[in-house]
């Protein structure tokens, strides 16, 4: 069983979990648990950190959480050679980040009068946020420890060991290190991108030919959501309506080979998503549709109309079109835009009401509501909207 610490939008996070992993259910507002034997952090887009538990306690407040946890690990390291690096990491109790550097100052002190050596993080905040464990590389080493103590809703306290937090420096990498960018076409995190990946469903490999599935990006822009694929077992399909996109999807394709020394095939072409004739097999689809012109403000109602509706034609046609050409059961995450009106209260596309006419059906989550998949920053008027779909 491991835990899984959600990012800013849990909700996002918790049906990236869901798809991936089947098996899971809430344990507080941001946090799950996964009925799984193995976690890789590194594959999922909306996780920020994950832990193996250990122990579950009933019933505790954290004055008894922390004696528990000392005396745990008072005799656990009571043998360790080498160096130990501990971070303690505090959820849904209400202490201080004094608090939680007192109680790893005592397990230090009895380490201390055995012989054991012990680096304690400080606490500026009563979680350690993910800078802090990652460049650390706590979870990573048996030495290098950081302590998940986390209170549900129900009152029952788990304690787990970190497994590694997001790699925020690979994924820094991937995004700002690719040598093709463009941001007046906007800039899909990569983070994002593994979401709606893993969004689509596990995928095995097809029998046919024992090759990765194939996953098709009809709007790959400079190719990120294509890149991500890659990473996460696929064989990456991209076209764009851009002959310049696609030059680009290419350069950042062959920087990802070159860079982490992979080797896959791949398809890349010049193909309008209302008109293309994609090549077969394709296994699922992941893209980022045509979000419309950016907005700093939210726009007048006939501005937000006339550009509504466009979009709402130009996803409305590629939905049509790429429907004639999938398999029933194949799945799509695709991200249409919505807007904010600086309240959060958002307007969206007509098409989202009629999908069963479309040839779709949205498929249904057991933790979270599908009109939740919202990704947006506070400020943002453009939203990003995930619809997670099969084809009927």
């Amino acid at each position: 069983m491991y835990i899984a610490m959600l990012g800013r939008q849990p909700a996002i996070g918790m049906a990236e979990l869901e798809r991936a992993f089947g098996d899971v259910r809430w344990f507080s507002h941001d946090t799950a648990l996964v009925n799984t034997d193995a976690l890789d952090i590194q594959r999922l887009g909306g996780t920020v950190k994950a832990g193996r538990v250990v122990a579950e306690l009933t019933g505790t407040d954290w004055r008894k959480t922390s004696m528990k946890l000392v005396q745990a690990y008072e005799d656990a390291w009571s043998n360790t050679s080498g160096k130990i690096t501990l971070g303690i990491s505090v959820y849904g109790f209400k202490v201080s980040p004094r608090d939680v550097q007192h109680t790893g100052l005592i397990l230090k002190s009895h380490l201390k009068s055995k012989g054991i050596s012990l680096r304690l993080i400080p606490n500026e905040q009563s979680i350690l946020s993910t800078a802090t464990a990652h460049h650390n590389k706590l979870g990573l080493s048996p030495n290098k420890v950081e302590l998940l103590i986390v209170k549900g809703h129900s009152g029952k306290v788990i304690i787990a060991e970190s497994t590694g937090s997001q790699n925020i420096t690979a994924l820094a990498r991937r995004d700002q290190g690719r040598p093709a960018r463009d941001a007046f076409v906007g800039m899909l995190p990569p983070k994002l991108a593994q979401i709606m990946v893993n969004l689509t469903g596990p995928q095995p490999p097809r029998a046919d030919d024992q090759l990765p599935p194939v996953l098709l990006d009809p709007f790959c822009g400079t190719g990120v959501l294509l890149q991500e694929s890659v990473l996460l077992g696929y064989r990456p399909y991209g076209t764009d309506l851009s002959e310049k996109m696609i030059r680009y999807s290419r350069d950042n394709l062959n920087w990802l080979q070159d860079r982490f020394g992979l080797h896959f095939h791949w398809n890349l072409e010049v193909a309008d998503a209302m008109e293309a004739k994609w090549l077969q097999p394709i296994d699922a689809i992941a893209c980022e549709t045509y979000l419309g012109q950016p907005f700093s403000a939210p726009p007048s109602n006939e501005k937000l109309g006339e550009v509504r509706r466009n979009c709402d034609h130009i996803i409305t046609e590629f939905l049509k079109n790429i429907g004639r050409q999938i398999k029933s059961g194949t799945p799509l995450c695709i991200a249409v835009p919505a807007w904010n009106d600086g309240k959060d209260n958002f307007s969206h596309l007509p098409l989202i009401k009629k999908l069963d006419q479309l040839g779709y059906g949205p498929v249904e989550f057991k933790n979270v509501n599908a009109k939740d998949l919202l990704y947006y920053r506070p400020d943002q008027v453009v939203a990003r909207e995930l619809l997670v779909l099969e084809k009927i």
